[in-house]
């Protein structure tokens, strides 16, 4: 009796002979540890990891030496660029007999980031920040991306400038016959009608993808993340108490912007820190029931 197991990848023909550009799996569990900055965690990933088959006679790839092959990555050993240039190599070195000559591997996490509140001494929360990095070798070129997206306040300019209008108009109707204010009167007048009409802020994103060299040891992914709130001044926060809610609604009277200025003051902030930064960023309107856009 033959005890070897048939593979028919291998000893059927494909019935329709074409090349693929890419084939393999998505969607794999597995656990990446990342260090960088000053952070480490292992956190729970998800993988994709394709081939090429340029072959069109050959039926199938061998899907579980791809398998095998992601899981070097689980080792607990710190996630970097030259370790997935490595592994992409391998893809295509244990593909020969597909004639495969490029390889891509996606991963997709979220790095969960411990924040302090903006002012109680103490307070701190998670966040969790998206992250995508995508390497592939094609024609013996290795190209390294990663992309993490980044969520703050916006306040609309316009919306702002039309509220401080309608309060001014009613201070001048309130006092406009009026000659001697005393600093209390108006303070008093303030708090009653300071929010007589208040500028529209929605939750906001920002989608940056930078080009990662693979001879630096880290993604900085941190750095990155970062340097996008510090541009924007005003991130989405974790705890929170009122003296918080009160810093953060400072710092959106502080930092008024247009899709087009955060798009502008993220590109500003990263050029010549990181390798072609790509910036998209998207305001999901509270006037109106689309999204307002910007990319750069």
């Amino acid at each position: 009796m033959n005890n070897l197991l048939p593979d028919v990848s291998i000893s059927d023909k494909a019935s329709n002979q074409s090349s693929l550009e890419w084939v393999g799996m998505q969607g794999i569990d597995i656990p990446i540890t990342i260090i960088d900055a000053e952070y480490k965690r292992e956190l729970h990933a998800s993988a994709d990891v394709q081939v090429n088959l340029p072959a069109a006679h050959i039926k199938g790839i061998h899907m579980s030496r791809l398998y095998r092959l992601l899981e070097t990555l689980s080792d607990g050993k710190a996630l970097s660029p030259h370790r997935l240039e490595t592994l992409l190599h391998a893809m295509i070195e244990t593909h020969q007999d597909c004639h495969t000559d490029s390889a891509r591997l996606r991963l997709s996490f979220d790095l969960l980031i411990r924040r302090p509140a903006l002012v109680t001494q103490g307070e701190s929360g998670w966040k969790a920040y998206p992250v995508c990095i995508v390497s592939k070798i094609v024609k013996n070129v290795l190209t390294i991306k990663a992309t993490v997206t980044v969520e703050y306040s916006s306040t609309c300019p316009c919306s702002a400038a039309l509220s401080r209008q309608l309060v001014e108009q009613r201070f001048l109707d309130d006092f406009g016959n009026q000659v001697n204010l005393t600093s209390n009167t108006v303070a008093q007048w303030l708090r009653q009608n300071a929010t007589l009409a208040t500028a529209h802020s929605q939750r906001s994103e920002a989608v940056v993808s930078i080009d990662v060299p693979s001879n630096i040891g880290t993604f900085s992914l941190l750095p990155l993340i970062n340097c996008i709130e510090s541009a924007l001044g005003t991130p989405l926060q974790t705890s929170v108490k009122r003296s918080d809610e009160q810093a953060f609604a400072a710092l959106n009277g502080q930092n008024l912007m247009f899709v087009e200025d955060a798009a502008r003051k993220i590109q500003a902030k990263l050029n010549g820190l990181f390798a072609a930064p790509k910036v998209h960023v998207r305001h999901l309107e509270s006037l109106h029931p689309h999204d307002a856009v910007a990319w750069l």
